[in-house]
């Protein structure tokens, strides 16, 4: 079966790509930059031009495939927009599926975005889910809380480095998940009709806070964390000020993230979930993998560092 996943390079979608190809599956991947794609190839998987921003290049990329695996959303450092990207690239995907007949649609939302309709990738995720219930395709739509891979730059580089570590006030536990589980659940729902026109959470088993991470970065890594507070309405004056400017809009997103955050109702769960297969990786787990290939890589680097010092000593 031919599936087609856009948004292949990104943190979830290249393990999708990658555990649908070992279960067998023919693999497409909609990519605007050939060269930074390359490694999706190399995989095995076929690189096939397409462009969320001009729809006109999507109906061709479509051609021939049974299921479409959208992972892609905007990016904070993207010179698109959430509004681009999100809402007006997905509805030309929709109707360019509806044209070409694709037989079911993977959607990646996140939790809770219709809570939170002042946020607006949260809003365009929650409206791109009530487009897909009336469009007539099949699909299931993945509710996401927040994967390991993205805690690396926001808690376990600044601890290592002694940088600031931002945090307003209380937040809300949030159930991580390693992307390449996630991946495999994705995978194992392609032939299972118990999804079909549903929408599923997608989140770890342990619920974690900000500062439950950091203590775990702490204990793994051996220093202390720079930690300062900001009163959650600093982070709501800065998001009105980014709105401001086009340019910085996903700053914004992003930063009211920090606001509901601090709502207790971000940790409720939708009542469907997935039926794991295989145990999920712990965030402790993962995190003791990192810090251990970082720690041994410095430690080597230092003793480099002072046999060169010792030759140099000689001279």
């Amino acid at each position: 079966m031919s599936i087609l996943v856009i948004g292949g390079t990104g943190t979830l979608g290249r393990q999708i790509v990658k555990q649908a190809l070992d279960e067998g599956y023919e693999v497409k991947c909609l990519v605007r930059d050939f060269r930074r794609s390359n490694f999706l190839k190399d995989w095995g998987a076929e690189l096939i031009y397409g462009d969320l921003s001009i729809p006109s290049t999507l109906p061709l990329a479509l051609k021939g495939v049974k299921i479409v695996i959208d992972s892609a959303t905007i990016r904070s450092t993207s010179n698109y927009t959430s509004e681009t990207i999100d809402w007006k690239g997905k509805l030309a995907l929709l109707e360019a599926s509806k044209l070409i007949g694709i037989k079911k649609i993977i959607y990646f939302s996140l939790l809770n975005a219709s809570k939170n309709p002042s946020i607006p990738l949260m809003d365009l995720k929650f409206r791109m889910e009530k487009e897909l219930e009336k469009s007539g395709l099949n699909y299931t739509i993945f509710q996401c809380s927040g994967f390991f891979q993205g805690l690396i730059s926001q808690y376990a580089l600044p601890v290592l480095e002694n940088e600031t570590i931002w945090l307003p006030g209380d937040s809300a536990p949030v159930a991580y998940l390693d992307t390449q589980d996630a991946a495999k659940a994705v995978v194992q729902t392609l032939n299972n009709s118990g999804y079909d026109r549903k929408k599923v959470s997608l989140i770890g088993e342990k619920f974690w806070t900000p500062k439950e991470i950091i203590q775990l970065c702490e204990r793994l890594s051996g220093k202390t964390a720079n930690i300062s507070y900001i009163p959650i309405v600093a982070f709501s004056i800065l998001r009105r000020f980014f709105r401001f400017f086009e340019s910085t809009w996903n700053i914004a997103d992003r930063l009211q993230f920090g606001e509901i955050s601090n709502d207790s109702s971000s940790s409720i769960k939708p009542s469907n979930e997935i039926s794991w297969s295989t145990n999920r990786l712990g965030l402790e787990s993962y995190l003791q993998e990192y810090f251990g290939k970082i720690l041994k890589k410095l430690r080597e680097t230092n003793y480099q560092q002072s046999q060169k010092a010792d030759e140099i000593s000689f001279l």
